[in-house]
Parts: structure tokens; C-alpha cells; sequence
């Protein structure tokens, strides 16, 4: 398969996985060049020990937690800068919620509840968007994590318990 093939196939696919983490166009534009510019390198590398969309879903996934890690490194280096400059001039840059597609009405209640989400260990987040937001099923979704079907369906139930705690303790703020 040719790299552009691979692109055209699979561009919405990564596009749309790193959107559920950073909810935000353009960083998960940003990811999504990242993640390509990855395939291209490790393509030759590529064994066929699980489906060519498994180990796209598994570099998409790794860059987009590596993307947030970054950005969380940044903003509390920047937030130690600004305490020792005691600039009052500096300001934080706090990330929006930018999910295109989202009706004005809905944005306050969908960022309400990606704030819950994002607060999650990163396997309960991603494997709730694995299986409700990217709808794959609990076979797919063990495939790509790497872990059993049971460990999937564990995993998910904690991930739904601990979502409800947070929106139940955030929903009096």
C-alpha cells in the first residue's frame, strides 16, 4: 500500500482519536501530522502481527497521551516561570475547547463532561474513547490497548464509576 493510500484511509481515523483527547482542531491537526510522519518512519517496520488499522489506532493513541504530557510539562513550567519572574505581565494561556461540530448550547455541557474525562488515568480515558465515542467494539478495543476482552470490560466499569464520581463532585462547582 502506498503512503498516500495509507493517508486517505486512515486520516479521519487518527484525526478523529486525537480529537478525543486534546478537543481541540488544531492540536489534534498537530497530532495527526505527528502520527503520520511516524507511520512513514516505522512503516519498513511494520510485521503484521495485528491489523495495519490496530497499530494506526496504537501510534495515534501513544502520540496523542505523549501530546497532553507535553502540554501539561509546559504549562507547569511555564506556571514555576512565571511565580520566580513575579511578572504580572505573564499570563497562562489556559487550552479551549474547540471540538468542531459542537452547537453552541451543547459546548458548555460537552466540555463539562471532557474535563471529567480528561481528570481519568489515561487507559479508563482511553478506552472510553475506544469503545463509546470511536464505537469499537470490546474485541477491537482489547486488540488495540493490548489487554483481554475482560480487561476491557473492567477497565470500562471503572472508568464509568470513577466518570460518575467526578461529575457528581464537579456538578456542585
Amino acid at each position: 500500500m502506498l503512503f498516500k493510500e495509507l493517508f486517505d484511509n486512515y486520516k479521519s481515523l487518527v484525526f478523529n482519536v486525537a480529537l478525543q483527547y486534546v478537543q481541540n482542531k488544531e492540536d489534534a491537526e498537530e497530532i495527526t501530522q505527528d502520527v503520520f510522519v511516524k507511520i512513514h518512519e516505522k512503516l519498513i517496520f511494520f510485521q503484521n502481527q495485528s491489523s495495519l488499522k490496530t497499530w494506526i489506532y496504537r501510534i495515534a493513541i501513544n502520540q496523542s497521551l505523549d501530546f497532553l504530557k507535553a502540554q501539561k510539562s509546559l504549562k507547569r513550567w511555564s506556571f514555576f516561570s512565571a511565580l520566580s519572574l513575579n511578572n504580572e505581565n505573564t499570563k497562562i494561556e489556559v487550552p479551549h475547547f474547540n471540538h468542531p461540530g459542537v452547537e453552541l448550547e451543547q459546548k458548555e455541557a460537552l466540555e463539562f463532561i471532557f474535563k471529567a474525562i480528561n481528570q481519568l488515568p489515561e487507559n479508563q480515558k482511553t478506552v472510553l474513547i475506544l469503545l463509546k465515542i470511536e464505537q469499537n467494539s470490546q474485541a477491537q478495543t482489547a486488540e488495540i490497548m493490548d489487554l483481554s476482552t475482560k480487561a476491557v470490560e473492567s477497565l470500562f466499569n471503572r472508568a464509568k464509576k470513577n466518570l460518575e464520581i467526578l461529575l457528581a463532585k464537579n456538578e456542585g462547582i
